[in-house]
Parts: structure tokens; C-alpha cells; sequence
């Protein structure tokens, strides 16, 4: 089978965190789909726009997109990004983000969400290298700080976690964690570059929780972690749905291909049934409730049940914007993962 020949297809750890992506050798197939993403969901000032939610902007969607500028080597785009992000979400009085920008309203909740700093922060650090540009650096250290300071906590029972946002979600000997915040490949990258040992060790013991949610069944979006063990969250998604379509990406991403979370999700992501990839479902039983016909979905569980095998069983299929933000951010991404870390998933 014919390879698309990519920059940044390697498969050790190492090798994946100094990939630089798609930029020097990506088939016109993935350089127009570049294209297609900012003519679909990039405002010229530089705003990623998520139409299903108000058309707000979320730190989130920034550091993604800034991510992906670096490995489709758009300069021009990762500058807009940052300037426009720097102006209306970097309006604490501490390094990390506002998590939400609405059109008319800009941002009334100061609170942060932990995955766009983390994401934010390793975006600027590819930056720094990829565009040989030192502010981008400087700025990734000071969020890498931050990171570390104060999302960085003692878990109940043993270990480090990473908290969700600097304010709410934690009450006495209890913490409330979102899986798909931890991204192992990003979190040791930034530890590595700014000395910050803590944020390797919460990659590991979030592998490991992560591990540890996966033995009773789905990891799910939400869960609440005791001393006693793990429970569901009273006011929050406790079942397997998009936040958690996100676990496997980043595992996989990571070099991650055994991880029990990602063997747990590629039967439900390969289980038949009109209406496309389960995208939600019940944590204990695995029984679908929800299904998308989005290819973005389809991309990661193609990427998810491709990788680790010495032969395909299945490839990402082509990008299209004819599809929400979410899916199509998820599409490039999982594009992305694949290169640096599972070549042969992109056919």
C-alpha cells in the first residue's frame, strides 16, 4: 500500500515530541485540508469559531488550532492565534487562560480549563522551534509554570493529579478530574523543557489513574477521585462521551498504543451499527446511546484501532469541512498523531 510521505513519522517518544508535523512532506490531500479548516472555522484576526456554541472561541480551540498551525508549518496563522488569544483570553491576573470568549459579551467566567493551557503552553513551545521564534518559549514557560503551581495536586489516596481549573471541582478529600485533560506527550514535553518534574510525574500517575478508571470499564468524561476509590460526579457527564472520545487520541498520540484505555475503547469504537462512530455510551456496560456520521469522529477511531499493528486495518479517512468544529478540529489532530506517531494509519 502506498504511503503518504510526511514529515515526523516516528514512533519513540522522543522522536514524537520534536516531530514537527506535516509541514515538509504532507500530500496536497492534507495541505488542503489545512486550508479548508481556517476557510471554515478561522476568523481573520486570528479566532477559532465553534458555530454550535454561540460562536464563542474557548482556550481550548485557540491552543488546538495553534497546535496545528505548527505541523502544517502556517506561520502567518499561528501568529493571528496567539495575538488575538494574548488580547481575550490572557486576562487573569495569573498566566493561565480564560477558558471562554463569547461575540458581545467577551469573557464573564475568569475561571481557566486546564487542557487549553496544557495545549496552549506545548503549542508555544513547538512554535519557539518550529518559527525560531523566542517569545513563544518564553510565554510557554511562564503557562508551564503556572501549570505546575496551580493545577498541579496531590491525589487522594497517592500521587499527583491534574485538576480541571483553578477554581471549583475540589472539595474535602475529593477531587473531581476530567480524563481527557491529561495528555502524557505534552505534559512531558514541557517538563523537559522548563525543568518541571512535577508535570512528568502527573503524566505518569494520570496514565495510571487512567489505567486504573479503564479495569471497571469505559473511561468516562467525568469522575470524582477518593481515598476510597473512584466514584461518578453528581452535576457532571458521567458517562463515556466527547470529552472522552479524546483519551485514546492523546494515548495513541503518546506512543500509548497498549494503554488499557485505549484497548477498552477500540470495541466500542469498532462495534457495528447505523449511524456511525459511538459517541456515547455507558461506562459499565459499553451499550451505544449515541452515534455521529462526522468523519472527524471516524478519524479517531480509525487512528485508535489502527495503531499498534504492523499492518492497517483501517486508514483516516479524507478531511472535510463540511462537518462541526469539533470533528473537524478532532480530524486534523488525530491527522497529526498519526504522522508523528502511527504512519501507517494514514495509508
Amino acid at each position: 500500500m502506498k504511503r503518504r510521505t510526511l514529515l515526523g513519522m516516528m514512533t519513540s517518544s522522543a522522536a514524537v515530541a520534536a516531530a514537527p508535523g506535516l509541514a515538509g512532506g504532507e500530500t496536497s490531500a492534507w495541505r488542503g485540508a489545512w486550508q479548508d479548516w481556517t476557510n471554515a472555522f478561522l476568523s481573520s484576526e486570528g479566532r477559532v469559531v465553534d458555530a454550535l456554541q454561540d460562536n464563542a472561541s474557548h482556550s481550548e480551540g485557540q491552543a488546538w488550532g495553534m497546535l496545528l498551525t505548527v505541523a502544517f508549518n502556517d506561520a502567518d496563522a499561528f501568529a493571528r492565534m496567539f495575538a488575538w488569544t494574548e488580547q481575550h483570553l490572557a486576562v487573569r491576573q495569573d498566566p493561565l487562560l480564560a477558558w471562554r470568549w463569547r461575540p458581545g459579551e467577551g469573557v464573564r467566567d475568569f475561571n481557566n480549563a486546564s487542557d487549553g493551557d496544557l495545549f496552549y503552553a506545548w503549542a508555544l513551545l513547538r512554535a519557539s522551534r518550529e518559527f525560531a521564534e523566542p517569545r513563544y518559549a518564553e510565554r510557554a514557560g511562564k503557562v508551564a509554570r503556572a501549570i505546575d503551581m496551580i493545577l498541579v495536586r496531590e491525589m487522594p489516596g497517592g500521587g499527583l493529579l491534574l485538576r480541571p481549573a483553578a477554581e471549583r471541582f475540589s472539595a474535602p478529600g475529593a477531587e473531581t478530574v476530567n480524563p481527557s485533560y491529561y495528555m502524557p506527550l505534552a505534559l512531558h514535553a514541557l517538563a523537559a523543557a522548563f525543568d518541571l518534574p512535577r508535570l512528568a510525574q502527573v503524566a505518569d500517575d494520570g496514565e495510571a489513574l487512567l489505567a486504573r478508571i479503564a479495569r471497571r470499564g469505559l473511561v468516562p468524561d467525568w469522575v470524582v477521585v477518593t481515598a476510597d476509590g473512584l466514584s461518578a460526579p453528581d452535576r457532571l457527564p458521567a458517562g463515556y462521551g466527547y470529552d472522552a472520545l479524546r483519551v485514546p487520541l492523546y494515548l495513541v498520540w503518546s506512543g500509548r498504543f497498549a494503554h488499557p484505555a485505549v484497548s477498552r475503547v477500540r470495541s466500542l469504537l469498532t462495534s457495528p451499527g447505523p449511524g456511525g462512530v459511538p459517541v456515547r455510551a455507558e461506562v459499565e456496560s459499553g451499550r451505544t446511546t449515541e452515534r455521529s456520521d462526522a468523519q472527524g469522529y471516524a478519524a479517531v477511531a480509525a487512528l485508535v484501532t489502527c495503531a499498534g499493528r504492523p499492518l492497517p486495518d483501517d486508514t483516516l479517512p479524507a478531511f472535510s469541512a463540511d462537518q462541526a468544529y469539533y470533528p473537524a478540529t478532532l480530524h486534523l489532530l488525530a491527522v497529526t498523531a498519526a504522522s508523528e506517531a502511527a504512519a501507517h494509519c494514514l495509508g
